[in-house]
């Protein structure tokens, strides 16, 4: 009984917090040779230089999985290269996912997805303080149909650019 109430209660706490997010956090409990924790105070709609935009790709997920397939590892290369080009720029990763699923599911797995995405930056050479994740969850699809076709453009994770050096 005591469990039930206890997950009763947890489980009202973050209905009641809301999706609305005041700093971009990553989750470093991921692995143990993890990332560090990086915040920007740039709300992540707002960059600096978005007519770079175009040069990072998005990479698309499999249904409620966050690892990254081939295809993808071949599109983050290309937007790694383009970040070691460009060492002025700041990203943030957004993890997006299809609209099945809880809420909270789905922000955890678009973390997962964000993560996945900065830790193959990291690898790639891309310093960790430029990097910044968010979860969007099933919050912001680019297609509101509910079928496969949309769902699979909507389980993707979004490199942007937050902030140019001058």
């Amino acid at each position: 009984m005591k469990n039930i109430l206890l997950f009763y209660v947890v489980g009202i706490f973050i209905f009641s917090m809301g999706c609305k997010r005041q700093d971009i956090k990553t989750n470093n409990d991921i692995q143990e040779n993890s990332i560090e924790t990086v915040s920007f105070s740039d709300e992540p709609s707002i960059r600096v230089d978005s007519e770079n935009e175009e040069e990072l790709k998005t990479v698309y997920f499999a249904f409620d999985k966050s690892e990254l397939t081939k295809d993808s590892l071949e599109t983050l290369k290309e937007n790694a290269a383009y970040l070691m080009r460009n060492h002025g720029f700041k990203v943030v990763v957004e993890g997006h996912t299809d609209n099945r699923g809880t809420t909270e599911y789905n922000l955890s797995l678009g973390q997962r997805r964000a993560l996945k995405v900065k830790e193959y930056y990291v690898q790639l050479g891309v310093l960790p303080n430029r990097t910044a994740t968010i979860s969007y969850g099933k919050e912001k699809p680019i297609d509101p149909e509910n079928n496969e076709v949309a769902w699979s453009r909507n389980r993707r994770a979004v490199t942007k650019i937050l902030e140019t050096k001058k």
